[in-house]
């Protein structure tokens, strides 16, 4: 949370520097005076490290749209904790230097090549995949690596459907059989995740238990979304559980993105055979797993990284594109404690999205 806060508190700094002497510059200048080319903006770092030490705001020149590629106008683009880990050199995914920062947003396309049917100009897109690099006004890409998503909703909405939605959707129909009635539990429920967890399950008839930390200021927001039950962390260790128990059936699926001793306790209020989903460690802490909830309880242990699961599902590509307008069209999507501000209103024709409490990884 503290690299995000300082990425907002910076970011106006790091967008205006002047980025000097680079042949990228100069190659921009030249295709300025070429016909048929276009330039861009992007924030590009060349290392890793702290954002405010490697990024630079560059003019790029865009390749040719060949018959095969698109050219997109980026709207709007989110900032994630992975987006500041891949700055960072820690996350997974390790791009090629010089590279833009950025993994997900929205772009509306501006041209298609001449082989290009599943776009046209006007369409919205969104990646399919990470290290997209999203943190720039224009981008020409390869049709097959966007998904072409409905515009009668929000430019929030399409920006941020890529990755935490979609994750929810994922871990809610995976891992377990889930059926009108059946409960889940889930800590970081006030995350981008959490939010769309709770909308996705409330539209399927499934209950939801709620954890938060020892503060109740959003447990309005997340009941009026759709939440069965929100409490605390220190509520797992007591009799209340017992109560809710009383009233819903212990939960099959549990969902984890926090880590640490308080993860244990969730493990510990699933039922038997019942499936505790990893995706995310904000804690930092190893989570425990109590023997007697693996020996009398048989209960399972499943991580889940959605850029993975995109890898290994080549077909999900079609798959995610029925499901995305589904998600959003009916069922999703809305999110709170979503900050939004430009980068550089006089100027920038990309707005980064801050999104202040966004726990996935």
């Amino acid at each position: 949370m503290r690299a995000l806060r300082r990425v907002r508190q910076t970011w106006g700094s790091v967008w205006c520097r002047a980025w000097e002497g680079n042949e990228h510059q100069r190659t921009a200048q030249r295709a300025e005076g070429t016909r048929n080319l276009h330039i861009c903006s992007a924030l590009v770092y060349r290392q890793n490290g702290a954002h405010a030490d490697v990024l630079r705001l560059e003019r790029m020149a865009l390749p040719p749209v060949d018959k095969h590629c698109v050219r997109l106008k980026i709207l709007a683009a989110p900032v994630n904790p992975a987006d500041i880990n891949m700055l960072q050199g820690t996350y997974p995914i390790r791009p090629t230097f010089p590279a833009v920062g950025g993994n997900e947003g929205v772009g509306e396309v501006i041209e298609v090549g001449s082989d290009v049917t599943s776009l046209s100009p006007g369409d919205w897109a969104i990646p399919v995949g990470a290290g997209f690099g999203t943190w720039r006004t224009e981008a020409v890409c390869d049709a097959s690596d966007i998904i072409k998503v409905p515009k009668d909703i929000s430019l929030l909405g399409a920006a941020t459907i890529g990755v935490n939605p979609c994750t929810a959707y994922r871990m809610l129909h995976d891992f377990q059989p889930l059926r009108p009635g059946d409960t889940v539990i889930q800590n970081g429920a006030n995350s981008a995740v959490g939010q769309a967890v709770i909308q996705i399950a409330a539209a399927l008839g499934v209950k939801t238990i709620c954890i938060i930390r020892d503060r109740y200021e959003h447990s309005e927001d997340l009941l009026s979304m759709g939440a069965d039950y929100v409490v605390t962390e220190e509520t797992l260790k007591g009799s209340e559980m017992e109560r809710i128990f009383q009233e819903v059936p212990r939960p099959k699926l549990g969902l984890n993105c926090v880590g640490g001793p308080y993860s244990g306790y969730l493990l510990s209020q699933l039922d038997h055979d019942g499936t505790l989903v990893t995706y995310g460690g904000m804690a930092r802490k190893p989570l425990p797993v109590p023997a007697k909830a693996l020996i009398f309880k048989n209960i399972h242990l499943r991580g889940f990284w959605l850029t993975m699961w995109k890898r290994d599902n080549r077909k999900g590509k079609q798959e995610h594109q029925h499901e995305t307008p589904k998600l959003l069209g009916g069922i999703l999507i809305t999110t709170t404690f979503l900050h939004t501000r430009p980068i550089r209103p006089s100027q920038a024709a990309v707005q980064c999205k801050s999104l202040r409490y966004q726990l996935y990884i």
